[in-house]
């Protein structure tokens, strides 16, 4: 008869991922005449959860390309943007503690899809992809099977007519002397 044990393991209980499209606007010193290259690096981020949702705080570099002078001249402008993202994510499963892992994979790399120039400044567009998940402990049901399982009879592969097979076959004297 089977009994039921509780396994407490770490298990993904929540998973998510969504999409950000931001606007963001940087003041240059020159005014632009034309947007020639802008260009994301240094993506970092981290999340954690905050009454009952998860926020993702992360910053970039952001360096955009432009001209100016009536496009005589170019320059590059470099800015760190910091960002901070509150999510919900649905949690699979109830845990058993307050202690939960919560994992950010970039899915999509910020990058830029839009950029203009605005007078003074410079508006661009920013997509990204981030995945969430949330690990913590959680209980597992198992069925145990109480009866041991019966030994299995190992026989010899080597039986009677195989062993009068090799009593014919060997011959003793198989070494010749000189």
């Amino acid at each position: 008869m089977a009994s039921f044990k509780e396994i407490v393991t770490k298990a993904v209980i929540g998973k998510g991922k969504k999409y950000y499209k931001n606007t963001y606007s940087i003041t240059v010193e020159q005014t632009p005449t034309t947007v020639l290259g802008c260009w994301v690096i240094n993506h970092k981020f981290k999340g954690f959860e905050e009454n009952g949702k998860i926020v993702i705080t992360g910053s970039f570099d952001v360096n955009i390309w432009y001209s100016y002078d009536n496009d005589t001249k170019t320059t590059v402008v470099s800015r760190t943007i910091k960002y901070r993202e509150v999510v919900s994510v649905n949690q699979r499963a109830t845990t058993d503690s307050a202690t939960k892992d919560i994992i950010v994979r970039s899915l999509r790399q910020p990058s830029c899809i839009n950029a203009k120039e605005n007078g003074k400044s410079i508006d661009f567009e920013i997509e990204k992809e981030l995945g969430i998940e949330i690990v913590g402990d959680t209980k597992v049901k198992i069925a145990i099977e109480e009866d041991e399982d019966p030994w299995d009879v190992i026989s010899d592969e080597v039986d009677e007519e195989v062993e009068k097979q090799i009593d014919e076959e060997v011959k003793e004297d198989f070494i010749d002397k000189k």
